[in-house]
């Protein structure tokens, strides 16, 4: 039984995009939460600390020590997506901080779960150019895991993951769908009794026309990609001025919203 469950990462973590109902976002990691919570007798109190846009560095400068001074027996850790998609791209240091997360969180007491990224290609189909770093993140994550014995659900090995029925409308978070497979994975990783089908395929997809295929990239590339990389000519992130959306211990569902500053 776990007493103190804090998450950090990014928009994944924060819960990007599976909307709450109240302007805010619930996300795999409030689902988790609440299937532990629901799952044992004791009280769980939860915070999360993920913030979009983030990098594995940052996560690591800004998160982990608050992290760690709330004592938490149960954390995730879910990070990578934000290094892939910068020129910059250093595995090496993503390895390093990711391991050195692990390793504190579990010095102090905790449990630590994170997932691997699946293949984007087939949701986004401009990410095949980056298709190497995105397996190159996998393996870092995999070594990182078993070094420090942190507990790594390996989505990148199942198809479904990469069903762009699970995703949501900008191709790069999860929806409300995606976000419920990966809350019953992590929490079958530990043992807690749920959901078991989260790796089954989902019916088949009725196929679309290739007009229809383009009209769909146009509007995405228009809505969504040039936003994107306006925001990153422009050296900004999806994360200024957003804090964490439940930076103290509470008891799980009564969640603060997530607010600016």
């Amino acid at each position: 039984m776990f007493e103190r469950y804090v998450a950090i990462g990014d928009s994944s973590t924060e819960g990007l995009d599976d909307p709450d109902g109240r302007g805010g976002y619930c996300g795999w990691a409030n689902r988790v939460a609440e299937r532990v919570a629901a799952a044992q007798t004791t009280p769980l109190l939860y915070a999360n600390l993920g913030i979009r846009g983030r990098t594995t560095r940052q996560i690591r400068d800004g998160q982990l020590e608050r992290a760690a001074s709330l004592k938490p027996d149960l954390a995730t850790l879910f990070t990578g997506t934000n290094d892939v998609i910068r020129l910059g791209f250093d595995v090496d240091q993503v390895a390093g901080d990711v391991e050195y997360m692990q390793r504190t969180l579990i010095a102090g007491g905790a449990t630590v779960l994170g997932f691997t990224l699946p293949d984007l290609s087939p949701v986004l189909p401009l990410a095949r150019p980056i298709a190497g770093r995105v397996r190159a993140l996998n393996d870092a994550l995999r070594n990182a895991s078993a070094a420090s014995g942190a507990i790594l659900v390996d989505f990148a090995k199942y198809p479904v993951g990469s069903d762009p029925r699970l995703w949501s409308l900008d191709r790069i978070h999860a929806n409300s769908a995606g976000h419920a497979r990966i809350a019953a994975a992590l929490t079958e990783a530990l043992g807690i009794p749920g959901d078991k089908t989260w790796s089954d395929p989902l019916p088949p997809a009725p196929p679309r026309s290739w007009v229809v295929r383009l009209a769909a990239e146009l509007h995405w590339g228009y809505l969504y990609l040039m936003p994107w990389a306006l925001r990153h000519m422009l050296g900004r992130s999806s994360g200024d001025r957003i804090s964490a959306k439940r930076p103290e211990l509470a008891p799980v569902g009564k969640a603060p919203q997530w607010r600016t500053s």
